[in-house]
This record gives C-alpha cells, sequence and structure tokens, in this order.
C-alpha cells in the first residue's frame, strides 16, 4: 500500500509572486480593506495550524508533493528559498519539513503552469474594462481544461514516484482535482476538507465576510487538521 498525505490548501499573497500586488490591490478595492485584512488574518492563521501539525511528525524519507514545484533537488530547492524571501507560508513549511529528512520531489509540468500564470498575468494586467472582460473570457475558456491537465500530470508523477509502503505529501490548491487521477493502491488521507476550504473561498470572493456561515468556516480554517497522519 503506498499512502498520500492531501493537503488542500488557501494560498497567501506571497504565494501568487508578482501576482500578488495586483490580486491585493483589487481584493481591497472590491471587498474593503477590513474584510480583507481579516481574510489575510485567517490563511495565515490556517498555514499555522498546518505548520504546527507537521512540524510535531517524523517525516524523514516522506515525499513532498508540491502545488507549482516545476523541478527538485537544488533548483526545486532555490525555488522554495525564493518563496521563504517573498514570505510564503507554503514554502516556509516545505523547507521546514526537508531539513527533517523530507525529499522533494517535482510534481508539475512546467509548461502547463507557465501557460496558466501568463493567462492570470494578462488578466490582473489590463488596464481597460473591456481589457479586463477579454482577458477574463479568455482564461474561463482554458481554466478548467487546463487545471484538469495539471491534475492528470500530478497524479502520474505521483504514482511513478511514490513506491510501495512509502508516504507521501501533497499540498495542493483546493480547487484542485488530483484524487480521481490517482490509483487505486493508493491511499489518500485528507487533513483538512477541500470542500469547505472552496465553500470559504467563493464566499470570500462573492462578499459575503459576514455572514453565520462565513464565521463558521473560517473557524474551521483556524482548526488543528485531523488525525489522519498519525494513523498511517
Amino acid at each position: 500500500m503506498r499512502t498520500l498525505i492531501y493537503v488542500p490548501v488557501i494560498h497567501t499573497s506571497a504565494d501568487l509572486g508578482s501576482l500578488a500586488k495586483d490580486v491585493t490591490k483589487r481584493g481591497i478595492t472590491s471587498l474593503g480593506e477590513e474584510v480583507w485584512k481579516e481574510h489575510m488574518r485567517t490563511v495565515e492563521g490556517f498555514w499555522e495550524a498546518i505548520s504546527r501539525y507537521f512540524d510535531s511528525i517524523d517525516v524523514s524519507g516522506i515525499k513532498i508533493y508540491q502545488d507549482g514545484m516545476i523541478a527538485e533537488e537544488e533548483v526545486g530547492q532555490k525555488i522554495v528559498e525564493e518563496g521563504i524571501k517573498v514570505g510564503s507560508k507554503n514554502y516556509e513549511l516545505v523547507s521546514r519539513l526537508l531539513q527533517k529528512g523530507a525529499i522533494l520531489v517535482k510534481t508539475e509540468d512546467f509548461a502547463l503552469v507557465k501557460r496558466e500564470r501568463d493567462y492570470l498575468v494578462e488578466l490582473t494586467k489590463a488596464m481597460t474594462r473591456i481589457g479586463k472582460l477579454i482577458a477574463y473570457l479568455k482564461y474561463r475558456l482554458i481554466k478548467n481544461g487546463l487545471l484538469r491537465k495539471r491534475d492528470e500530470f500530478i497524479a502520474s508523477k505521483i504514482n511513478e514516484t511514490l513506491n510501495l509502503e512509502e508516504t507521501g505529501i501533497l499540498f495542493i490548491g483546493a480547487y484542485h482535482e488530483v484524487i480521481p487521477e490517482l490509483p487505486e493502491d493508493i491511499q489518500v488521507k485528507e487533513i483538512k476538507d477541500a470542500r469547505k476550504i472552496r465553500e470559504y473561498q467563493e464566499a470570500f470572493s462573492h462578499g459575503k465576510g459576514g455572514t453565520k456561515r462565513f464565521k463558521e468556516l473560517s473557524e474551521y480554517l483556524l482548526s488543528p487538521p485531523s488525525s489522519a497522519f498519525d494513523k498511517c
């Protein structure tokens, strides 16, 4: 049996690299500064809860699969280091796991990741209303198909590199659907419910920050992950 610890994540602004400034500006403009700040505090708290959980686990020899990771070994390590420099909580955690003996594995295809990023850059950089609309429609046309191709590639890499009796940890955006693409002999254990994370993100993006359900979802993001890892 092979085991995969599935960690559906919500990204911080630092994870967006050069897109972060534009995304933050648009978020504040559309939602208001206070709502945006509260969201940022929730996301930070989410990563603190995830980090505390894994910091208490023996991860020596465990393979790390990371959303957007297009390389491994020295190049992969440099990508992690660059992420840390801009304040990525995700990469800070990955770095600590690597220091404790975990192994970083190339997870994604560079061409697919770059293609999606190019569309997002075009969307965030559009200056006019018509330019924004065109960029948005172009991205909507390719988004689902491109995400599916990325998920298929990620699943194939996990299948190729995760050997019998080994354990891996996948840090992946909550909108990805990697699990259905994995072979049946890989036992998947989610330590957070991707559906709730997606629900939180959708509620936030639609300006429903003050609702009871949104507060419940925020509390869920801040709560300790399940103990599935301990049962491996």
